[in-house]
C-alpha cells in the first residue's frame, strides 16, 4: 500500500514537470501546443503501455498485450477526458476534430481489422502499423508552426531546464506507473482473475494513470491543447507504436472474445468525434464529460459481469 501511495505522488509530480516542460518548449520554439501534446507528451505518457507490452510480448501474455491497449484507450477517452472536462469545458481546435480524431478512428479500425483477419498481429502487421505511425509524424511535422503558442502566463525556461523537466516528467510517470501497476497486478492475482480481465482493468488503469494525471494537470493550468493532444496522441501511439512493436517482437494472438471491447472503443472514438463536431463552439462540455464517465463505469460493470 505504501508503494501505491508513493507511485501516485511520483505520477503527479512527473505530470507537473512534463506539462511545464512541454509548454516551455512550445513557447520557446514558437510551435503549436497541440503538436507537442500529440508527440512528446503523448509518447511520455504512453511509455508505461510500451514497457508493459514489451514484457508481455516476450512472456507471450497475449491477452495482457491486447487488453492493456484496449483498456487504456477506452480509459483515456472516457475517464481522462471525462475527469478533465468536469474540471473545465475542453475547447478543441477545429483541426483536431477534422483530422487528428478521424486519424485516431482510422488507426483503431485498421488495428482491429489486422488483428481480426488472421486472429493475430504478425511481424508484417507490426510493420504496417509503424508505417502508418510514420505518416502521422509527417502530418504532425506539417502543423508544428500552425497556431504557435502565444500565452503570456507560461513560464519559459532555458533549453537545459526545459529538457530536464521533460526528461524528469517522463521518468517520473514511468516510475510512478510501474509502482502502481506492480502493486495492482499482485492484488489482482491474489483475487484470482484472468489475464484478460487484468489487462482490461488493473494494468490498463495503471498504465493510463500518466495520461489521467497529465491531462488533469494540463486543464488546471489551462493548457487545453496539451490535455486533448495527450489523449489523442497517446491513443494513436498505443495502437500504432505499442501494438506495432509488440507484434514485431513476437506475433500477438488475438481472441475474438475481445471483439466487444474493440467495437466499444471504435464506438466511443466515433462518439467523441460527433460530440465535438456537432456541439457548439467545438467544446467538450461538463454534461458531456459526465456522460463519458457514466459510459466508463457502465463498461467496468460489463467487464465484471462477463469475467
Amino acid at each position: 500500500m505504501i508503494l501505491l501511495v508513493v507511485g501516485f505522488v511520483i505520477l503527479v509530480k512527473g505530470a507537473d514537470f512534463l506539462v511545464d516542460g512541454a509548454s516551455s518548449l512550445a513557447k520557446k520554439l514558437s510551435i503549436s501546443e497541440i503538436a507537442i501534446g500529440l508527440t512528446i507528451v503523448a509518447f511520455g505518457t504512453s511509455a508505461p503501455e510500451l514497457i508493459v507490452n514489451i514484457f508481455a510480448s516476450i512472456g507471450l501474455h497475449h491477452e495482457i498485450t491486447f487488453g492493456n491497449i484496449l483498456g487504456s484507450n477506452i480509459f483515456n477517452i472516457l475517464m481522462v477526458l471525462g475527469v478533465a472536462g468536469i474540471i473545465a469545458p475542453i475547447a478543441v481546435q477545429r483541426n483536431t476534430i477534422l483530422k487528428e480524431i478521424p486519424f485516431l478512428l482510422f488507426a483503431t479500425i485498421i488495428s482491429f481489422l489486422l488483428a481480426f483477419w488472421k486472429r493475430e498481429l504478425s511481424f508484417s502487421d507490426g510493420i504496417i502499423l509503424i508505417i502508418i505511425l510514420i505518416a502521422f509524424f509527417i502530418y504532425v511535422f506539417g502543423i508544428l508552426k500552425a497556431n504557435p503558442l502565444q500565452a503570456t502566463d507560461i513560464k519559459e525556461f532555458s533549453f537545459l531546464i526545459t529538457i530536464l523537466l521533460l526528461a524528469g516528467g517522463i521518468i517520473g510517470l514511468f516510475l510512478g506507473g510501474k509502482f502502481v501497476v506492480d502493486h495492482s497486478v499482485k492484488i489482482a492475482k491474489i483475487l484470482g482473475v484472468s489475464e484478460k480481465f487484468i489487462g482490461l482493468t488493473i494494468v490498463a488503469l495503471g498504465t493510463s494513470l500518466p495520461e489521467l494525471v497529465t491531462s488533469v494537470v494540463a486543464m488546471m493550468k489551462k493548457r487545453n491543447d496539451l490535455a486533448i493532444g495527450n489523449v489523442v496522441g497517446s491513443n494513436i501511439f498505443n495502437l500504432l507504436l505499442v501494438l506495432g512493436v509488440s507484434s514485431i517482437i513476437s506475433p500477438v494472438a488475438y481472441r475474438i472474445a475481445l471483439n466487444p471491447d474493440f467495437f466499444f472503443l471504435i464506438a466511443i472514438t466515433l462518439f467523441l468525434f460527433l460530440t465535438l463536431f456537432v456541439g457548439k463552439k467545438h467544446k467538450l462540455t461538463r454534461l458531456e464529460a459526465i456522460i463519458f464517465l457514466l459510459l466508463y463505469f457502465g463498461y467496468i460493470l460489463f467487464l465484471f459481469y462477463r469475467k
